[in-house]
């Protein structure tokens, strides 16, 4: 099979085990209904996703990885200064991450954490995502537009930050409304403010 067509065999899985797992959640969802919905062999998923656990966790981080990465990019070609860059990035991803839907699969993904190590692979997802913003964050401090310090726990710290304010509270059912453009840009900035604070250069 040519990679192009590999390439489709792999997002058509993860388009179709996507929608099961987010209607019917882990256990309800087997692999046998994914692969007669999806055509081929259990053989041939099983070759891009060695289990189902690695498959729902591909599912419900995919979404996010191709954001973060994109997202990260556009930054890192703008050439702007940390505060304006950040804050970018950080009313971006709030956006995307307080999505009804995004909500939904990270609330998916907690409840089914404890079940057959998912809660390890996807903390694995989380690690690796930080790195994008880590290497950001590490071109910025060579430059001294930051305080040299470890690049990924202050990228930890920042997405703590950001997280705080509108995504705790949403996925812990404290408030069901998405936030407008308003409510995300103000958090964004008071966020990136505090991680300013942290991390601005030595006599600023």
């Amino acid at each position: 099979m040519s990679t192009k067509k590999q390439d489709a065999k792999r997002q058509a899985i993860l388009d179709t085990a996507y929608r099961l797992f987010r209607t019917r959640g882990f256990e309800a969802t087997s692999i046998s209904e994914i692969t007669a919905r999806v055509g081929g062999s259990k053989a041939t998923l099983y070759s891009h996703f060695p289990s189902k656990e690695e498959l729902f966790v591909e599912c419900m981080t995919a979404a996010v990885e191709d954001y973060i990465t994109g997202a990260v990019a556009q930054l890192d070609a703008s050439g702007t200064d940390p505060e304006a860059a950040l804050r970018e990035f950080g009313t971006k991803i709030l956006n995307f991450g307080s999505s009804p839907e995004m909500v939904a699969v990270r609330r998916l993904t907690i409840a089914e954490a404890s079940r057959s190590g998912i809660g390890k692979l996807f903390f694995a997802k989380i690690v690796a995502l930080r790195t994008h913003v880590a290497e950001l964050l590490s071109k910025f401090m060579a430059s001294g537009a930051l305080r040299p310090d470890d690049a990924d726990f202050a990228a930890s710290q920042l997405r703590a930050l950001l997280e705080a304010e509108i995504l705790e509270p949403l996925l812990l059912h404290v408030r069901e409304d998405a936030p407008d453009a308003e409510e995300v840009a103000q958090a964004a900035d008071r966020a990136v403010t505090a991680f300013m604070r942290a991390y601005a250069p030595v006599g600023r």
